[in-house]
């Protein structure tokens, strides 16, 4: 590891759900384009392994610092939220904390609605653009690999993400128990990112409902969807309010930073239910002063449980375990980054005695055979670094420990620690 990692600790700082409701977390919500320049001054004040997770249920930056306010500064510059209301809401984990937190996320065991599985396609892209930027260090990368092996592995080998249960399940679950004649309704949805596209996709799989339109703000994208699915009607943007004024259920789902549906979009003297599934919220909350309509959120629609749900709580156990299986191994490879060079360190060193050994006995003793000496003693050197690994391997060994003593034995500054981690 080198001097500037040594001096600095793995950080995890954000909000989440837990904590903070929907409209705190939209206040620190980060939009891609702030994400990427909140990463290229991380990268210019030399803040290593950062990247950036901002979602629905959580805004978390993580990285290498000296102090968690450095990331926490990032974090409230590149939003709309103050450092006093990160404080109130805020969760700071740091080394070995921070990595079991990562591993947690992946797997769905941190999501809002347990096992929900759209959280691994959000990570995925947060370090794809940490990598393109370049915040991205070997630590991470190792740390990113086995957490979305052990993602993965959760998914195969568990009923943790089984069933369909995510956000945009939750939409079409509310509409299936709380609105009567819910095939008959005019649904328009508003936004075709990832969570409006399953929206839609579960409103046509779990209803015979006809009347379904779709607004995007890039018309071609609702094009492109409705191909492959030609039941839905596309319709202008600039034909968004007088097509709101039309519906009876308004789904929302866009990536705006600020409300696109106020009350001035909204009709008096109508029944209107709208499901804002976006973060930030994308629907002004004064709609809710207009008589008839009601406003549900990602909060309140993150309550809703079933069988599925119950299911899922008992995989939490099997899940747990192959977290600690990926978890070791990321163990085992941070003790062998700290180990190698220490051994390295030893071998060098009892290859000068070797020599200044040699040197001096071929000078003292007549006939002294050095290319045999050379093969003896360089054979016992090998045995004595291999065996010093072998110690440094055992589950039972402290390694900086053990360092420290050989590293005061024989003086050898190099083998110097980094054990923030």
């Amino acid at each position: 590891m080198n001097q500037e990692e040594m001096s600095t600790k793995f950080y995890n700082v954000g909000l989440s759900y837990k904590k903070a409701d929907a409209k705190v977390r939209g206040a620190f919500s980060i939009t891609k384009e702030n994400q990427k320049l909140l990463l290229e001054e991380a990268k210019s004040k030399g803040i290593e392994g950062v990247f950036v997770l901002s979602t629905c249920n959580r805004t978390e930056i993580t990285g290498f610092a000296k102090h968690p306010f450095e990331l926490i500064t990032l974090l409230v510059q590149y939003s709309n939220g103050t450092v006093e209301d990160f404080i109130n809401v805020s969760n700071v984990y740091k080394n070995k904390d921070a990595v079991k937190h990562l591993f947690y996320i992946a797997t769905g065991l941190e999501s809002q609605i347990l096992g929900d599985y759209e959280i691994v396609g959000q990570l995925k892209e947060a370090f794809r653009l940490a990598k393109e930027v370049g915040t991205t260090n070997a630590y991470i990368e190792r740390l990113m690999n086995l957490v979305l092996q052990a993602s993965k592995d959760v998914k195969n080998n568990t009923k943790l993400s089984s069933g369909t249960t995510s956000v945009s399940y939750a939409a079409i679950q509310y509409l299936l128990e709380n609105v009567e004649g819910y095939d008959k309704k005019n649904i328009l949805i508003y936004g075709l990112g990832d969570i409006g596209k399953n929206t839609c996709k579960n409103v046509l799989e779990y209803t015979s409902n006809k009347m379904i339109s779709l607004v995007n703000r890039t018309k071609e994208t609702a094009i492109s969807f409705k191909d492959s699915h030609p039941e839905v009607t596309v319709v202008d943007y600039q034909d968004l309010t007088s097509k709101i004024e039309e519906s009876d259920i308004l789904i929302v789902s866009t990536g705006a930073v600020v409300p696109t549906v106020t009350k001035s979009d909204v009709a008096n003297n109508k029944k209107l239910l709208i499901l804002d599934l976006s973060m930030p919220e994308n629907v002004d909350a004064s709609v809710q002063e207009i008589e008839g309509v009601t406003l549900i959120n990602v909060d309140e629609l993150s309550r809703i449980t079933d069988k599925t749900l119950e299911t899922r709580k008992n995989e939490i156990p099997e899940a747990e375990k192959i977290i600690n299986k990926y978890k070791q191994e990321f163990n085992e490879w941070i003790s062998l980054r700290k180990f190698v060079p220490a051994v390295n360190a030893l071998k060098e060193t009892l290859q000068v005695i070797q020599n200044e050994e040699i040197d001096f006995q071929s000078k003292k003793i007549k006939d002294f055979n050095v290319e045999q000496a050379e093969v003896i003693s360089s054979r016992l050197i090998q045995k004595i670094t291999t065996q010093f690994v072998k110690h440094l391997k055992d589950e039972d060994t402290s390694v900086d420990q053990s360092i420290n003593v050989i590293s005061k034995m024989f003086n050898i500054k190099e083998m110097v620690l980094n054990e923030n981690n």
